[in-house]
């Protein structure tokens, strides 16, 4: 393995500051354009960090042209554009960071919703569950119904700070640049969310089982992390 020198990370916003030090990595000709980066558990050693913040560091990377992630391949300095002319911006917070705040909070939520969800609110899922699926046939799905079915659940959970905090999450992601723009390249790549995942959310509340409503809900985002991941995967 190629020894680079990286110092470890320890700041908010630490995917940007992993992206300056990868980015400085090509413009010193530490990794010449062409060439390969070391793998993401490599990288998330060397700099202190977890696995997410590399994977958004690379993100806001190849938003800005420094980096291509090849399918299969790995990740590559581009030498296609002068690096000294490009400007590293803050994009908003990543997905996987996203993602991961939404497990803790929407698993624990789906618990309690499915002790105190209503019959008219079941019914509202129900219709949610359709309109993703007609969503899904039409090549520019906006997603609109899942984050429908989300946000009644948390409604569902007679709280009104977990409603607040779950429609806070959807904020961040849509006014995300670094969230958007991923999850759009995702999409194109096949990556769609899983029906059926939502639909065995729905049986759970509908049993108001909470065990199964949070094992389903905590599957459920697991899921997409992982197939967001594999963006990244050689």
């Amino acid at each position: 393995m190629k020894s680079l020198q990286l110092q470890v990370v320890k700041n908010d916003r630490l995917y940007m500051k992993v992206a300056e030090q990868l980015r400085g990595l090509i413009e010193n000709d530490t990794i010449k354009p062409g060439e390969r980066f070391p793998s993401e558990r490599e990288l998330a050693e060397q700099l202190g960090v977890s696995r997410p913040t590399v994977r958004e560091a690379m993100i806001a990377l190849e938003m800005t042209g420094v980096i291509e992630i090849r399918s299969g391949s790995g990740i590559y300095a581009l030498e296609s554009k002068p690096i000294n002319s490009l400007t590293l911006d803050d994009t908003g917070i990543g997905p996987f960071e996203i993602l991961e705040i939404r497990q803790l909070i929407e698993s624990e939520a789906c618990a309690l919703a499915a002790s105190r969800i209503t019959s008219a609110e079941l019914d509202e899922l129900r219709q949610a569950v359709r309109d993703m699926e007609e969503e899904e046939k039409r090549p520019d799905a906006s997603e609109k119904a899942d984050q429908r079915f989300h946000e009644i659940i948390a409604r569902s959970c007679q709280n009104s700070a977990i409603e607040s905090v779950v429609s806070w999450l959807w904020k961040l992601r849509n006014e995300s640049m670094l969230s958007t723009s991923f999850l759009e390249r995702i999409r194109s790549e096949g990556i769609h969310p899983s029906i059926s995942e939502h639909q065995a959310i729905l049986t759970a509340l509908e049993q108001r089982d909470p065990i199964a409503a949070r094992n389903s809900m905590k599957k459920h985002i697991e899921s997409a992390t992982e197939n967001a991941a594999r963006h990244f995967q050689k």
